[in-house]
């Protein structure tokens, strides 16, 4: 893939998972990715739990490796003095400044815009916060799982008909990877507009913006009907109005989707393909009017037909037909997806000493090749070799261990 980044240095103070995210996609266009944790206890996803995966699983971190490869990682305590000239000494070399830090904390530790700007006039400044930069709530803090999610009305627009129960994110760092991708996306717009102008930008999004962008379609549609929810009737798939809109599940309780919008132009390949060429000439489901108003025996009998086998059976009859179709898959049912490996959305990454493990692809490629992934760096590794780039020597280091700045 062309490394479109190669030659930008990004300087990443960040932690968790949604800037950090956006600096691994940076990475893996090319740029240079330079993540700064703290020196002595490093970036906390380190150590968070995973779905019940505890760090150092099998040698990994479950959520630090797949938002922080291709990045170096150094070792910095910025609230040292002797650390944040370091953070200014790469900033002064930086094309881009990412961070996820609070305004009180940006300000405490001297990395507001000004403060860099200072030193770097053309420095492009990413923040990933929140809810955003303005109004009363700028100063808090949130996670995906609350303001992306709940927030944003998508907790409860996936609930069930029936179910008085809230769902929640389906996997961690939900929103977060999504919220990073737009990052990643504006950040790459502000350097194309400092090459044509000159003009350093201040690049900003948030877990707020992002459920409000997901959501977009809902909030018109409620608006214009006078509604506070979507409704949910359409999710009774016993009354689905075409069913070959509908979902059905499998003998061995797998479930599959048809999603064929034009039912008339499917439904003769699909009797074919499920080996029930009788129902093609069955006078009740001679086409969608007909169907539409026989839709209980409809469903009905495609309900006993997938019932009867198991969902690899029906896979590989519905591959068979035209018509759009899809198995709910399990998460890891997806990692072994053939397409999604032939697209190149996940590779292996040879982590060394026989680990290895797959991680995803940034979701845009570039002459349909997507970056090679390396793996996340060890907390501090790059420490030194940063140090010695940046023209300070041996000695230097050993000075800044030990006031306690690296």
């Amino acid at each position: 893939m062309p490394l479109i980044l190669e030659g930008i240095r990004v300087l990443e103070v960040a932690e968790y998972g949604m800037v950090p995210s956006a600096g691994a996609v940076l990475g893996e266009w090319g740029a240079d990715v330079i993540k700064i944790e703290h020196a002595h206890r490093g970036d906390p996803i380190r150590g968070l739990s995973t779905a019940g995966v505890a760090p150092g699983t099998n040698g990994f971190t479950p959520m630090h490796e797949p938002v922080n490869r291709n990045k170096r990682s150094v070792g910095v305590d910025i609230g040292v003095p002797e650390g944040r000239e370091i953070i200014l000494d790469l900033a002064r070399q930086a094309d881009v400044f990412l961070t996820s830090f609070l305004p009180s904390a940006r300000r405490k530790l001297g990395l507001e815009v000004e403060d860099l700007r200072a030193v770097n006039p053309k420095i492009i400044y990413g923040r990933g916060s929140a809810h955003g930069q303005l109004g009363d709530e700028a100063e808090a803090g949130g996670f995906d799982g609350l303001t992306y999610w709940l927030r944003c009305g998508i907790a409860m627009g996936t609930i069930p008909t029936g179910c008085t129960d809230l769902t929640m994110q389906p996997g961690p760092g939900f929103g977060d990877v999504q919220t990073g991708m737009t990052l990643a996306g504006g950040i790459a717009g502000a350097l194309f507009h400092r090459e044509r102008t000159g003009e350093a930008l201040e690049v900003d999004t948030s877990l707020l913006a992002q459920g409000c962008w997901a959501m977009m379609g809902s909030v018109v549609a409620v608006n214009l009907a006078g509604l506070d929810e979507m409704p949910r009737d359409h999710r009774d798939r016993k009354n689905a109005p075409n069913p070959l809109m509908n979902t059905y599940r499998t003998s061995d309780n797998r479930w599959f989707i048809l999603g064929m919008l034009q039912p008339d132009r499917y439904w003769a390949d699909l009797c074919r393909a499920i080996g029930h060429e009788e129902l093609i000439e069955d006078p009740r489901f001679a086409d969608i009017t007909v169907r539409t108003q026989h839709k209980d025996a409809c469903i009905e009998t495609l309900d006993k037909i997938f019932g009867s086998a198991p969902l690899a059976h029906w896979e590989e009859r519905l591959a068979t037909q035209g018509g759009p179709w899809s198995s709910a898959q399990r998460v890891g049912d997806l990692g072994r997806d053939k397409q999604a490996w032939a697209n190149g959305y996940f590779q292996t990454v040879d982590y060394g000493d026989g680990r290895s493990i797959t991680l995803g692809s940034a979701p845009v490629q570039f002459n349909k090749e997507a970056g090679v992934l390396s793996r996340a760096p060890e907390h501090g590794e790059s420490t030194e070799e940063v140090l010695l780039e940046l023209g300070h020597s041996w000695e230097d280091i050993s000075r800044f261990r030990e006031v306690g700045a690296i």
